[in-house]
């Protein structure tokens, strides 16, 4: 990779995107300045200052931590167009008006440094066609980047060329895209819409023009294209609610006017109940009302037939039900074929019109059929692409199905499927994935930045690396990548939702100890969640049998497996993604060091089932309240108890991997990685690092200052005030309480010195004792029933 490196960003247009385009980018801790018009009145910046301002409230939120923000300068184009000689990289993100951009580009062009990027975030208006508005000389080095919103969390970034895109800055901006900002790329063709957008919109009007056809409820398709078909929770009217139908109206009314002589082209048009409801005013999920409204706590949905709302329900009819459940592909898409049921006519109808579709436009609308697929995954939010949906389902016998169907009349175009459709078994392969326009396979992408990707996210047919097994059980497996580093091991957990039962606590102090012998240093490793706590179902045994003994030995094992973490003779390095809850985040806690993904959401969230951290998260924070204290004149470890005893008692969970610094969960030293793929790579370098150095585990420590009974009593002061304002129940306190005694040492005289083993000894015993509590067996049984905390 080069050292292709953007300092400062200018984002032009402060809008919903603009704005949050603007707060990604500081979350990246790139610099940003966000322009907008100069106010009307007040303030010149006054308009962008809101924008920023509304940034902190949004939920979820588009900033990684709260300062982030301050990482935004605001300024407006009639004052301050001279800061943009300073920027490497300018990102417009205003009105989809090609007028509009225009007249922007004459505004800015004298201002733009020689060699800086300049891109339109435009979600389908012709990128060559916008190119013409700048002076040549700037043309090399323009291009569309099409972020989805919200830009912090969707993954997909389409990246278009315009004739004149200069290839070299294109792989520097993609590299810089890729791993600084952490998204998956996709080089769109320059047509309406490009890749994920003409795809997705089209599935859309598919689903709309078949929910008329066969008589179904917007509520009853929702219920059938959501995850039943590996599709997002807000599915199809849901979605449209979210995005908003007059923005929608616009994305269809583009495609209408931009692609005249496409086969679908009649179907490119808003159908009349849209049309009816932005006439009201009916704009979705910003406006209240849309296709669904809420009417208290009761969903309503539009009733097309009664020209009125009715209770939402979205039934999926129990046969077509067992259809959906079938595992094999083939089997299940045939018996949706030949199903009489509208609701599975309905399924097969919106599955064989897109991959109709997708076939016939591979040539004109994206390099390979895996973009196409990484697309729908990435934008939209779909399980598997089209394509590898096909493929799973036999190539063959669906491409005669499609065919079968138009010439039937059945399907909404009768334009015949592309002969190279018959001459194939598939679109993807080891080797590659299909071009239509090269009629090859096409590899991947090899630019250096995808060398980072160890495991990078694939598609159907593509082979995955499996490793070298060191050793394993059945709870954990050590192993090693040579290729990557031979003397670095990676020790995974295998259990189901890689919970921490027995089998992981004892297997991971065997593969330490088996890495101290063989290796030179250990990355925690595994794909997404990183671990969801203790294995409860094997604690409600213990508690059935009410052997405390058992349970007691269970939690001391847990210790044990955290403290060979953190005095393992070679570096171990955590490498976290997703959640890493309760005993997941002990364990991370106890690592020499952290390489954590933006998005992961961190906590020690034992209260929520009655419980306190017991894995050594309690001592671990009154180790640091020692040790923080000690630098400071008063010597009060309480002060730095304060905030991570509320944090434990409201069982709080980071909001991104940066926020877990926050909290206290990751040390400000360890690193960030806004790409989870690259994850393993960094991982890997940092215990290779640690190793070179001269790794050694710190001493345990002595002489722990604890704030005892004070601490203690000043937590318990303000858990009467949550109590009596009815924020707490009597076990919360109860819980809360005994929290507080482990962070603060245990019931002893405040200022008391004792060692780790005191602190460790002083959690398990609290965490047994509750164990024993009616109500805390209640929580855990009905988090394992429900997968929700009971407030009891």
């Amino acid at each position: 990779m080069s050292n292709f490196i953007v300092k400062k960003v200018a984002v032009l247009g402060a809008g919903v995107m603009g704005a949050q385009i603007a707060a990604h980018l500081a979350n990246a801790e790139v610099p940003v300045v966000l322009f907008d018009l100069p106010a009307k009145e007040g303030d010149p910046n006054g308009i962008v200052k809101k924008a920023i301002d509304g940034l902190k409230k949004l939920e979820p939120s588009p900033l990684a931590t709260k300062d982030r923000v301050i990482y935004i300068d605001a300024a407006n184009y009639e004052q301050n167009l001279e800061q943009l000689k300073g920027c490497d990289l300018i990102i417009e993100a205003i009105a989809e008006k090609m007028e509009w951009k225009d007249d922007l580009y004459r505004k800015i062009s004298p201002f733009i440094a020689p060699d800086a990027i300049i891109a339109s975030n435009t979600s389908g208006l012709s990128i060559n066609r916008l190119a013409e508005g700048l002076p040549a000389n700037l043309r090399p080095n323009f291009c569309g980047i099409h972020f989805f919103n919200p830009p912090r969390y969707m993954h997909l970034v389409e990246l278009i060329a315009t004739r004149e895109t200069d290839a070299g800055m294109l792989n520097n901006l993609e590299s810089w895209v890729v791993s600084r900002l952490g998204k998956g790329v996709v080089r769109a063709l320059d047509t309406p819409n490009f890749v994920a957008n003409r795809v997705g919109v089209f599935s859309i009007l598919a689903v709309m023009h078949h929910t008329q056809q066969f008589g179904l409820g917007f509520d009853e398709v929702d219920g059938l294209t959501g995850p039943l078909i590996g599709r997002p929770k807000s599915a199809t009217y849901r979605t449209a609610d979210v995005v908003g139908l007059d923005t929608m109206a616009h994305v269809i009314k583009t495609m209408q006017d931009t692609l005249p002589n496409d086969p679908w082209h009649k179907y490119y048009a808003a159908p009349a109940w849209l049309s009816a409801l932005i006439s009201k005013g009916a704009l979705g999920q910003k406006t209240r009302c849309g296709i669904f409204k809420k009417d208290g706590k009761t969903i309503k949905v539009l009733d097309l037939a009664a020209q009125d709302y009715r209770d939402s329900a979205g039934e999926v009819h129990a046969d077509v039900l067992a259809i959906l459940k079938n595992k094999n592909p083939a089997e299940k898409f045939a018996q949706l074929r030949a199903s009489s049921h509208p609701q599975a006519q309905f399924l097969w109808a919106i599955f064989r019109d897109i991959f109709h579709y997708v076939a016939l436009h591979l040539e004109g609308i994206a390099h390979n059929a895996r973009d196409v697929d990484f697309a729908m995954r990435w934008g939209f939010g779909w399980s598997q692409g089209p394509f590898e949906t096909w493929q799973a389902a036999g190539w063959k016998a669906i491409a005669e199905a499609v065919r079968d169907d138009i010439a039937a009349g059945k399907a909404m175009s009768d334009a015949p499927l592309p002969a190279w459709v018959f001459a194939r078994d598939g679109v993807h392969a080891a080797e590659g994935s299909y071009s239509a326009s090269a009629n090859a396979l096409q590899a991947r992408s090899t630019l250096p930045v995808y060398q980072r990707q160890i495991f990078p996210e694939r598609v159907l047919g593509e082979k995955t690396v499996q490793g070298e097994t060191i050793w394993e059980n059945a709870g954990v497996r050590l192993w090693k990548l040579p290729q990557l580093d031979a003397e670095i091991g990676i020790l995974s957990v295998t259990s189901r939702n890689h919970t921490l039962g027995r089998d992981v606590i004892l297997g991971v102090q065997e593969a330490v100890a088996r890495a101290e012998k063989e290796l030179k240093g250990v990355v925690i490793w595994h794909e997404a969640p990183f671990a969801f706590g203790a294995n409860l179902k094997e604690v409600t045994e213990g508690l059935a049998a009410k052997n405390f003994d058992l349970l007691d030995e269970y939690v001391g094992e847990f210790q044990k497996a955290s403290m060979c973490f953190k005095y393992a003779k070679v570096p171990v390095v955590a490498a976290v993604q997703g959640m890493a809850l309760g005993g997941g985040c002990e364990f991370l806690m106890h690592c020499a060091k952290r390489v954590i993904a933006l998005e992961s959401y961190i906590g020690l969230v034992e209260a929520g089932v009655g419980l306190i951290p017991a894995g050594g998260g309690c001592k671990e924070f009154a180790i640091r309240a020692a040790q923080h204290a000690a630098k400071t004149g008063g010597n009060d470890p309480f002060e730095f108890l304060q905030p991570v005893f509320m944090t434990i008692a409201m069982a709080n969970v980071s909001k991104s991997g940066a926020q877990a610094k926050e909290l206290g969960f990751a040390q400000e030293t360890d690193k960030i990685v806004l790409n989870a793929h690259e994850l393993l790579y960094v991982a890997v370098r940092e215990a290779r690092a640690l190793a070179e150095a001269g790794y050694y585990p710190k001493l345990s420590p002595r002489g722990v200052k604890v704030a005892g009974r004070t601490g203690i009593a000043n937590c318990e002061m303000m858990l009467a005030n949550m109590k009596e304002g009815g924020m707490i129940s009597a076990h919360d306190y109860k819980v809360a309480k005994a929290a507080a005694t482990a962070l603060c040492g245990g019931d002893i005289e405040t200022g008391s010195l004792v060692d780790e083993q005191w602190l460790l000894t002083v959690e398990r015993q609290l965490f047994v004792e509750l164990l024993k509590t009616e109500k805390t067996q209640q929580r855990i049984q009905h988090m394992l029933e429900t997968g929700k905390p009971l407030r009891n």
